[in-house]
């Protein structure tokens, strides 16, 4: 039931019904909450350990945040030992034994952002501050995980951002508090482009549509460095508001600029928007200096091609992950979201999935609900099994390293959901950087009171 002052859903619980699936991996280190004097920011005290799900179920992304929300309710499930388990039946490194965490089951309360950061930071002070949240995930906005991050760092609650590609988030704006399951825009450019070299050639002028916000620069930075050490030309790059709807007054100038590709750095609806306007504008159509133009997605999301349709097809990008693929992780989760759900997860699904059960496994492995010691745990931690083959939290920014995926859309689809095809499975050493290219403090991992 929704509280309809602010938008909350109440507080639910999901209960335990048979036996808990006992994890893979390593046992929890041997502490306990005693062990550690300090007060801390909602310590859970009874029978229960709340969640807080901050998600976009309004704006610009809003389709991404209610796939954010089905997940997290999924792995609520899991972890109280409903359901088939899920990914806890493959994750390797893991401590969870289905049957809540630390003895407490798993209860949740649900903010909207509103894909706005001012909305984003009050929902998240308020499932703090009212429902005694202990940690805060999710966000399909990097502008809105930035802001919670910080928020979530002044008041000592653990944030496992959702889906957000910026580079600051675990660059300039990188937080003691904050974790990233999800890649970032350095990696989707060192990915992408030697694709794009290889279908395109070398000899490219590029028109930049960009999200005007932080993921938005990071992203056209990244895949213009990217390019232009190829060879690529940046003819312009033109910033446009989110949740922009028509982009026809940015698309006019592109016919005559001389650029025969064009990079769309747009996100959720308005990828959705920009691209399907795009295509009926004729751009695919062109001959442009002697060439067929093109456009280009440097971030995908399955739901973004079936919002999109045809106007997909051919076109390359790079994603997180995709329900096609064959470990057993993806497997497990997809089996476990369609029979829930009736239709395949997206990637901002599995990356919320991933994040919620790595939270509630460094509480188990540091044998304590104690913020610092959790945030140790995660501190490069190593795992498998939950569909990204064999991935480091890196201790050094909090970002996860795992291989990346290039996908195309493709031609002749089979469903409505089999619009992606991965073309290249870029490996982890191929994305990798230096910590310190992108700045930034992780800060202190104090403890402390609400």
């Amino acid at each position: 039931m929704n509280d309809s002052k602010n938008g909350f859903s109440r507080r639910k619980l999901l209960t335990t019904t048979g036996a808990g699936l006992v994890g893979f991996g390593a046992a929890p280190l041997m502490f306990t909450k005693g062990a550690w004097a300090a007060e801390f920011c909602n310590d859970p005290k009874g029978d229960t350990v709340t969640f807080g799900f901050n998600v976009p179920q309004t704006g610009a992304y809003a389709a991404e945040g209610a796939d954010e929300l089905r997940a997290y309710q999924l792995a609520v499930k899991h972890l109280n030992g409903e359901g088939d388990g899920g990914m806890l039946s493959t994750f390797k490194g893991s401590a969870l034994k289905g049957n809540g965490i630390l003895g407490k089951k798993v209860a949740y309360v649900t903010g909207d952002t509103q894909t706005k950061s001012d909305a984003a930071r009050d929902s998240a002070k308020r499932m703090v501050e009212r429902d005694g949240a202990i940690m805060i995930t999710g966000g399909s906005s990097s502008g809105v995980a930035v802001a919670v991050q910080g928020l979530c760092q002044e008041m000592g609650i653990i944030f496992m951002a959702g889906l957000t590609h910026s580079n600051d988030t675990t660059g300039k704006d990188k937080k003691r508090y904050g974790f990233r399951h999800f890649f970032n825009a350095y990696m989707s450019g060192q990915a992408l482009a030697p694709v794009l070299s290889k279908a395109y050639g070398n000899d490219r002028r590029a028109y930049h549509l960009t999200a005007d916000y932080t993921w938005g620069w990071t992203q056209e930075e990244s895949i213009k460095n990217a390019t232009e050490k190829l060879g690529w030309q940046t003819v312009a790059a033109v910033r446009t508001p989110l949740g922009a709807g028509d982009f026809s007054q940015y698309l006019t100038p592109v016919l005559n600029s001389g650029a025969d590709v064009l990079i769309l750095n747009h996100y959720g609806a308005d990828m959705v928007n920009s691209l399907t306007q795009a295509v009926q504008f004729g751009l695919l159509d062109k001959q442009v200096n002697g060439k067929q133009f093109q456009v280009v997605v440097p971030l995908f999301s399955r739901l973004m091609a079936q919002g999109a349709g045809d106007a997909i097809k051919g076109i390359l990008g790079t994603t997180n992950w995709h329900w096609s693929l064959q470990d057993d992780g993806s497997k497990a989760f997809v089996k476990s979201f369609g029979s829930e759900y009736g239709f395949p997860p997206s990637q901002a699904a599995q990356t919320c999935y991933v994040q919620a059960l790595l939270y509630a496994n460094a509480c188990e492995m540091a044998g304590t609900f104690f913020p610092p010691e959790v945030i140790k745990a995660l501190e490069g931690f190593q795992f498998d099994g939950l569909g990204n083959g064999p991935t480091e939290y890196r201790a050094a920014d909090h970002q996860c390293f795992k291989d990346v995926l290039v996908v195309q859309g493709k031609k002749e689809p089979t469903s409505k959901f089999d619009l992606l095809e991965v073309v290249e499975v870029v490996p982890r050493a191929q994305v990798e950087y230096d910590p310190s290219i992108f700045g930034g403090d992780l800060g202190p991992a104090d403890a402390k009171p609400c």
